[in-house]
């Protein structure tokens, strides 16, 4: 059966009328562009987001991470847990508060910001939209995270 037998009542759930799929079908594929240039640096995309607030930041609590990579603990711990085992960051409870997490940049993981640089540069020739475009989306896109945060 092709969409044009679908009836009317039915065009809300048309595959090609949502707004969510190509988001999701992008953001899928910019993940897959980045894992060769995030291969030499031995991270993940998600760990590569995380590093990134490491390196403009520095350390903070899994809490403070959390929001502003908009992921929970239960995806957050092992990810950190994995790049402690790389000697990238150290986890540390301060005493007396052991329901906190504190993270930070070990100096090897300081001195991979250095071997990262050349990853937003392999990237830029992948969506060969014109600059206008791409500042526009950007900020489209921001600007439905923010309006997003506020329905939570």
């Amino acid at each position: 059966m092709t969409n044009e037998t679908i009836p009317d009542k039915y065009s809300s759930i048309r595959l090609n009328n949502q707004l969510c799929f190509p988001l999701y079908a992008c953001a899928k594929e910019v993940v897959r562009l980045y894992r060769k240039p995030l291969e030499n640096l031995g991270l993940t995309y998600t760990q590569y987001v995380v590093m990134m607030v490491f390196w403009e930041y520095g350390g903070m609590t899994e809490k403070e991470l959390g929001k502003i990579v908009h992921l929970d603990s239960g995806t957050l711990a092992p990810l950190l847990k994995r790049l402690e085992k790389q000697e990238l960051v150290t986890r540390t409870r301060p005493e007396g508060n052991e329901n906190k997490l504190y993270i930070s940049l070990t100096e090897k993981g300081e001195k991979l910001k250095d071997d990262a640089l050349h990853v937003p540069e392999k990237m830029s020739g992948f969506i060969s939209l014109p600059d206008e475009d791409l500042i526009m989306l950007k900020s489209l896109l921001d600007k439905m995270m923010v309006m997003m945060e506020e329905t939570k």
